[in-house]
């Protein structure tokens, strides 16, 4: 394992490269810690460099912390509108601002539409919080804002720095990818980071932003959501096991609002489900997965490590990181069951698209046996249409398509190899 490996992020480069000098403002967004700083100070920072700009022409500010490389107050808006503005020292070269957790300034709307108005000003800034919501970006930066989305390490990105992918794949499924972890050779110190991270930085900053009371219902939520990850459930189900369980009494529609926050957060996504038939989807229960495997892992102290749900949610990553976007397909039929015509619900892990690509893509820890692989693929064979039907094994095997034209690949070349597209 190289330590000092500097791990290539090309899927966020690429989109800056694409991005650069198009009149819009580039938006990075993400949790607190996935690598957002990184990407803009190093990675594209170098390829400007490497491209011809002047280290003069990259102007940058953090506004999380105190910047001991400025002589002024960065919450300052005046002070910070005065520097920026005197390090653009010509109208005929090019300036690349960077601008880091931006949502700390007051006032920051109006800076960063005023920097944007210039020709040669070419704006970067990255946020963490519920003022970044992609609903809200086109409003904020009055219509001039253009998103790209972070996610902490893929387990491409992750398994860079190992000779050894099995190895790779024992630290990233236990604790995840956030890119501090890297630094750290004990795993006490790794287990810390990340449990710090959930009560002083993520929960903490979603209980001061949406001004929450009641700091130990969301903690339960949290972990609550952490411990149902693939699983189908609701805000009425989460609040029946908090009471159930942790004799906390709270209303769905304040849990509701709690998952909207933490969404809000970047730490949870959820996955709607989808009629695949009836191309509708069904309001009344969703599945969620955490934005990191070694977020939830830790969140849960570590005892739920069912490989089944870990891995599932480590592909539901993967997938939003390769720009999908994904539903849980349930796919109906009637059929006869024991001499009655019955209707049949069955589920597809993944239902994903991107422009006109879409896939179904059924999560299996491993092979199914014979006797078990027409119930397990039953799902997939009663998709009628032309689009890739995918099964993900944890298995290593040589991919192959079976006879019903089903496509199955083990893990590791589904998370290190485009080939399945």
């Amino acid at each position: 394992m190289n330590r000092n490996q500097y791990i290539k992020r090309d899927i966020y480069l690429d989109k800056l490269i694409l991005r650069r000098d198009n009149g819009e403002v580039k938006i990075i967004t993400g949790p607190r810690r996935c690598g957002k700083s990184w990407l803009l100070s190093h990675i594209y920072r170098d390829y400007l460099l490497e491209n011809g700009v002047k280290k003069e022409n990259i102007v940058s500010i953090d506004f999380d912390k105190d910047d001991d490389r400025h002589n002024f107050d960065v919450l300052d808006y005046n002070a910070v509108k005065e520097y920026i503005y005197s390090q653009i020292k010509s109208e005929d070269e090019n300036y690349y601002v960077f601008l880091d957790e931006i949502q700390e300034l007051d006032n920051f709307e109006r800076l960063v539409n005023g920097l944007n108005g210039y020709g040669n000003i070419d704006v970067y800034v990255t946020g963490s919080n519920s003022r970044f919501l992609s609903k809200d970006i086109r409003t904020i930066f009055r219509g001039r804002g253009d998103e790209i989305r972070v996610f902490p390490l893929s387990f491409r990105e992750f398994s860079q720095i190992y000779d050894n992918i099995n190895e790779a794949w024992k630290q990233y499924s236990t604790f995840g990818g956030m890119p501090r972890l890297l630094h750290y050779t004990d795993n006490e110190q790794k287990i810390n980071y990340l449990q710090k991270l959930w009560d002083k930085t993520y929960l903490d900053d979603v209980i001061e932003r949406n001004n929450i009371k009641n700091d130990l219902a969301i903690s339960l939520l949290a972990t609550a959501l952490c411990s149902s990850i693939g699983s189908l459930t609701n805000p009425t189900r989460i609040a029946n096991t908090l009471e159930s369980v942790q004799k906390m009494k709270i209303d769905s529609k304040t849990v509701a609002s709690y998952i909207g926050y933490l969404e809000n957060a970047f730490l949870f996504e959820s996955a709607e489900r989808y009629d695949v038939k009836g191309n509708r989807y069904f309001e009344s229960t969703k599945k969620y997965y955490c934005i990191d495997i070694g977020l939830r892992n830790s969140r849960l102290n570590f005892r739920q490590q069912e490989p089944t749900h870990i891995m599932e949610n480590i592909l539901y990553n993967h997938l939003r990181v390769l720009g999908f976007l994904v539903d849980v397909g349930i796919v109906e039929s009637r059929e006869m069951n024991d001499g009655k015509l019955k209707f049949i619900q069955r589920e597809i892990d993944f239902v994903v698209n991107k422009g006109d690509r879409k896939y179904y893509i059924q999560s299996a820890y491993s092979i199914p046996s014979e006797e078990k692989r027409e119930q397990e693929l039953a799902s997939l064979l009663k998709v009628s249409d032309s689009f890739k039907k995918i099964v993900v094994v944890g298995d290593d095997i040589m991919p192959y398509t079976d006879d019903n034209g089903i496509y199955f690949t083990g893990l590791f070349d589904f998370l290190l190899k485009d080939d399945w597209q």
